[in-house]
Order: C-alpha cells, then sequence, then structure tokens
C-alpha cells in the first residue's frame, strides 16, 4: 500500500525520500535462537567506535530455523539494496542442516553455521577449537573456560557475553583460528558443513565487520 502525504494524499515509489545507506553497510543477521547470538551480535556492535556505530548497522532477527531463508527475503523484498542477510545457526539436531545452507546462498544470503554449536566459535578467543561433536558438550566444556577466564558463570542470556569474552579472549587469534580449522576441513575434502566438525564460517561474518571499521579508522 502506497504511503501518504501530510494531504492525505498517496506518494508514489518516486516521491518517497530515499532510505539513507549507512556507510559500511546494514547487516539484518536472522538466527534460530533466543539469546545467545543476538547477546553476542548485540555486544559486538555496542563495542563499535561511537563514531562508527551509525555507519555499520546490525539488526538481529530472531524465528523458526526452517523460516530463517524466508524471514530474510522478506525482510529485503523492499529495500535489498541496503541489506546485507546473513542468516547464523547451529548444526545441534538440524536434520536439514546442509540443504539450508545450499538454498540460502542460493539466494545471496550469507551464511555463519557453527558445527557442533556457537560456541565453538566463541572457544576459539581462547585460542582452540577442541575436537567436539556434541553440542551438549562443547557448551558444557565452552562454560568452564569462559568461567575460568571471567570468573562468571556462562549464561546464553548474558548481555555482555561480548565484552567479556573479546575482553579475556582475542578475537583476531580467533579469526585465525576458525578460518584455519575451515581450511583444513576443505584439505581433508570435508566439504560438506555437517561433515566439517569442529569447524564454523561465523568467523568471515565477523572479520568483514572488523574489516570495515578497520579501514574507516
Amino acid at each position: 500500500m502506497a504511503r501518504k502525504d501530510r494531504n492525505g494524499n498517496r506518494k508514489s515509489r518516486e516521491q518517497r525520500t530515499p532510505l539513507k545507506l549507512p556507510d559500511l553497510g546494514y547487516y539484518l543477521i536472522v538466527t534460530d535462537t533466543e539469546a545467545t547470538e543476538r547477546c553476542y551480535f548485540e555486544g559486538l556492535h555496542k563495542s563499535l567506535p561511537e563514531n562508527i556505530k551509525n555507519k555499520l548497522v546490525i539488526k538481529v532477527v530472531e524465528t523458526r530455523t526452517r523460516t530463517m531463508i524466508n524471514k530474510c527475503l522478506e525482510m529485503t523484498a523492499y529495500d535489498a539494496q541496503y541489506r546485507m542477510p546473513w542468516i547464523v545457526f547451529d548444526r545441534d539436531e538440524v536434520k536439514d542442516f546442509d540443504e539450508i545452507i545450499k538454498e540460502a546462498e542460493a539466494y545471496g544470503i550469507g551464511v555463519g553455521w557453527s558445527n557442533p554449536c556457537f560456541e565453538i566459535w566463541m572457544y576459539a578467543y581462547y585460542g582452540a577449537m577442541p575436537a567436539i561433536t556434541e553440542s551438549w558438550t562443547c557448551c558444557s566444556e565452552f562454560g568452564k573456560v569462559y568461567q575460568r577466564k571471567t570468573e562468571q558463570k556462562y549464561s546464553k542470556a548474558d548481555m555482555g557475553l561480548y565484552e567479556k569474552i573479546s575482553r579475556t579472549g582475542n578475537e583476531e587469534k580467533a579469526i585465525h583460528i576458525a578460518q584455519q580449522k575451515y581450511e583444513q576441513c576443505v584439505r581433508e575434502g570435508k566439504k560438506i558443513p555437517s561433515q566439517m566438525c569442529p569447524c564454523t564460517t561465523v568467523f568471515q561474518l565477523v572479520g568483514e565487520i572488523r574489516k570495515k571499521v578497520k579501514n574507516c579508522l
């Protein structure tokens, strides 16, 4: 439905005020979890220098696993020129893991997947991505490391999550470690995400954001 001007007349698309494009991009991150990824990425945005925050937007939206792609397409339908859509989700118990990734990529949607879970990415902040295949084990073991480093219990709903792991860990090293693990899997012939474990592509998204910020400083 067309919008109306101050006199109540309908505006055509040509008459509407164009949306301002953030200088460094508008990241739309759609995830299927209730807390962890939201806490992490909102914390990442909060950590950016004040003069960068309005230039690089990060919006996190939560939905069901099978509707992540549709949610991305729906939200970018009218402003695809300025939104950079990504889905971020875990292998965990997702049956159509590989199919979802393949479908998203076919639509031009970035995919930050983790196998077995998002915690394997945060593990890399502390210098390692251990060979853990079970999600619950990964969460438990990461929680132990996190508590030793931060002196606080790990909570998926902690809004200070990003600040704590970036302060007590090393993000640049995490990106390097995750990239090495990904490349190792490819060298070993493991090119299907569900077979690549431990592995994550979240480093690609975080690395892209950090590179843009660095080039802007």
